[in-house]
């Protein structure tokens, strides 16, 4: 089930995205319970895009950047796997950054595992009403979809989620 999951979810990406070469995306080394980016992962690459995936930073302050997917990958001390390389991405270079998700509501609102890393690394969105750059996809099952979540002053909205029944467009403007 996960596995078809997994795969539906590239479907829709590969439907409502316009992935072109040379376009930097940002993905994640999914724990055990989120939804695996792997179909993702071979789709961005086959249009010849580009992978980056977070590695820690700061744990203290929660910060990470984003790393090309390249070579040797260690866990961090959170257990997930993070590239050893050095070519790191400007946040606003990506086109597409594809975020695990615990929860999420229609609004795009999302519970992650609770550290705000993801929330830190794109706090300029709150800036202005409207970012095309980059853009900001969950990543789920759709049983992770509640009614509202109440947002914090920090929270990040999303732009987009997608799960195994869809996608779905927020309310962020882009």
């Amino acid at each position: 089930m996960r596995e078809s999951a997994a795969r539906r979810v590239a479907l829709h990406v590969q439907h409502h995205f316009s992935l072109h070469p040379g376009q930097r995306i940002a993905l994640y080394n999914p724990t055990p319970e989120e939804l695996d980016v792997a179909p993702i992962a071979a789709l961005v690459l086959r249009h010849g895009g580009r992978i980056f995936v977070p590695r820690l930073t700061d744990r203290r302050r929660r910060r990470m950047q984003f790393v090309a997917a390249s070579g040797p990958m260690r866990p961090n001390p959170l257990g997930i796997l993070e590239p050893e390389g050095r070519e790191v991405a400007a946040i606003r270079s990506l086109a597409l950054v594809f975020v695990p998700l615990v929860g999420f509501d229609a609004s795009g609102m999302r519970l992650g595992m609770g550290a705000g890393y993801y929330d830190r690394a794109f706090a300029f969105r709150h800036l202005r009403s409207v970012w095309h750059r980059p853009r900001l996809v969950g990543i789920g099952f759709a049983l992770q979809r509640v009614t509202a979540i109440a947002a914090a002053a920090h929270d990040v909205r999303l732009d987009a989620i997608v799960t195994e029944e869809g996608i779905l467009r927020c309310r962020t403007g882009c």
